[in-house]
C-alpha cells in the first residue's frame, strides 16, 4: 500500500463535520506520503538525540486512529491496544515498532484509517459532532467534535515530525505529493 490509496474527499464547501473530515483526510494523505516508500532501515532510523522513528510514528498514529475513534463512538478499544504490554508501558508502541515488519505496520495503519473514516462518516450522520461523550479521563465531557479536532491535531503534530525525519533520510520536502 502507499499514500495514493488513501482517498481524499472532495470538499470545497460543506458542514463543519464534512470540513473537519476533509482536513483529517488531507493530513492523513500527507502523513502517508511522508512515511511511505522507504526501506526497513530508513523506516526504523533514528536521528539522535531523538529516538523517534517513522515506524514509531506510524504505529502511534494507528493507535490514535483507533483510540480517538473508539472513544467518540463510545466503544471499547480492541487489540492490540488492550494488551498488557501497552497498558504497562505507554512507550511500547514507539519501542516495539522498530522490530515490527514495516509492511505490517503500514497495513495496520491503513486499515485503522479506513475504519476511522467509515466510523466518523457514520457518527456524523448519526447525531453529528455535538453529541456529548462522557469520559472518565479527562474528567470533563467531550463532544465528538472535540475528538475529531484532537485527531486532526495529532496528525498535524506528527506529520510535522515525519516531515523533519523524512527530509533527514532522503531529502523529501513539501506539503503534498506531486
Amino acid at each position: 500500500m502507499d499514500w495514493r490509496e488513501l482517498q481524499l474527499s472532495e470538499c470545497l464547501r460543506g458542514t463543519d463535520a464534512e470540513m473537519l473530515q476533509f482536513a483529517v483526510d488531507r493530513v492523513r494523505q500527507q502523513f502517508a506520503w511522508k512515511t511511505g516508500d522507504l526501506d526497513a532501515e530508513q523506516f526504523r532510523r533514528t536521528h539522535p538525540p531523538s529516538t523517534m522513528t517513522l515506524a514509531g510514528l506510524v504505529k502511534h498514529m494507528t493507535f490514535v486512529e483507533d483510540g480517538f475513534t473508539a472513544q467518540a463512538a463510545e466503544q471499547p478499544l480492541g487489540p492490540p491496544w488492550d494488551t498488557r504490554s501497552w497498558v504497562e508501558n505507554d512507550e511500547w508502541g514507539w519501542e516495539s515498532a522498530v522490530t515490527d515488519d514495516p509492511e505490517q505496520l503500514y497495513a495496520e495503519w491503513y486499515a485503522a484509517a479506513k475504519r476511522s473514516q467509515a466510523t466518523w462518516a457514520q457518527l456524523c450522520a448519526d447525531g453529528g459532532l455535538d453529541v456529548v461523550i462522557d469520559t472518565a479521563e479527562p474528567a470533563w465531557a467531550k463532544t465528538r467534535r472535540r475528538f475529531l479536532i484532537d485527531l486532526l491535531e495529532e496528525y498535524l503534530k506528527h506529520t510535522g515530525h515525519a516531515d523533519l525525519l523524512r527530509e533527514a533520510i532522503d531529502g523529501l520536502r513539501g506539503n503534498d505529493p506531486s
